[in-house]
């Protein structure tokens, strides 16, 4: 009985410890960029939270980007509260950019318009 629960332990410890990725699968650890925009909408979930920015890029183009972020519980318990981020308010983002040149960053910190600045931590977290 001892040698099945150990295994059953074990086997199920080993699904869930590589159930999470890697940021560095999806991001560019080497840079960082910054982006400002207006908030479009942020998605206050788990695993990962998400904000969505309407950038114009140098030539003028509109573009939206995602920023990923840890969990909404995680970003709660670094202080970020949905108040600080209402929609059409300007920001900068900090962040890792995505290795596949889609318009999708890894945040890291975020700017208000008052000059706050909300710290993410990291996706893993």
């Amino acid at each position: 009985m001892i040698k099945k629960t150990f295994f059953l332990f074990f086997y199920f410890y080993s699904i869930f410890s590589f159930a999470h990725h890697s940021k560095a699968l999806q991001f560019d650890l080497t840079k960082e960029i910054a982006i400002t925009g207006s908030i479009a909408e942020m998605e206050w979930r788990n695993p990962h939270a998400w904000l969505h920015l309407n950038v114009t890029s140098d030539e003028g183009e509109d573009q939206i980007w995602k920023v990923e972020f840890g969990a909404a519980n995680s970003l709660y318990r670094r202080g970020w509260r949905p108040d600080d981020l209402p929609l059409g308010s300007t920001i900068i983002v900090h962040g890792l950019p995505s290795r596949d040149g889609s318009r999708t960053i890894d945040g890291e910190e975020v700017t208000l318009e008052d000059g706050k600045t909300l710290f993410s931590g990291n996706a893993e977290d």
